[in-house]
């Protein structure tokens, strides 16, 4: 088992669920057939498509991004003992951009028509509201933090 912790580089059960894993997404290909993960009328409709443009742009562009920003917050907070404001912005930075992943067509102001045609409304407001959210994340974890440092420093 050590050995093969060393050469993998992980529990053994980790590399057991994804091997089931990766079973499982080959028994879907099988039965839905390859042909239907593909639609080629609509190029931008085809899962594969999604898919692998969904891991490029996590894997080559946001990955780096998010972890040098993690690092340089990390480093930099080692120098204030007192409170670390790692966390102060990992929370409001993670829900302002799972906020914006969700809502990024109307945000952008993609669809314009569909979404008129299906509701009535304007994208107008979507992008005022997601700045408006960000701004009250970021005050908010703000506050926490300078109250937190405020009562760290009068305990000690």
């Amino acid at each position: 088992m050590k050995a093969f912790t060393k050469i993998y580089g992980g529990h053994p059960l980790h590399a057991v669920g994804l091997v089931l894993s990766f079973g499982l997404v080959g028994y879907v290909v099988a039965i839905a057939g390859p042909l239907t993960l593909w639609n080629s009328n609509v190029w931008w409709q085809s899962i594969v498509v999604w898919f692998f443009g969904s891991v490029l742009l996590h894997d080559v562009v946001l990955y780096p991004l998010y972890s040098l920003t993690d690092r340089i917050i990390t480093a930099t907070a080692a120098r204030q003992p007192a409170v670390s404001p790692v966390n102060y912005i990992r929370v409001p930075a993670l829900g302002t951009a799972l906020t914006f992943l969700m809502f990024f067509p109307g945000i952008l102001s993609q669809g314009t028509e569909s979404y008129r045609a299906a509701t009535g409304l304007t994208q107008e407001p979507f992008l005022g509201r997601w700045l408006a959210l960000t701004a009250v994340l970021f005050t908010v974890s703000a506050a926490a933090y300078f109250s937190r440092m405020i009562l760290v420093r009068s305990r000690a």
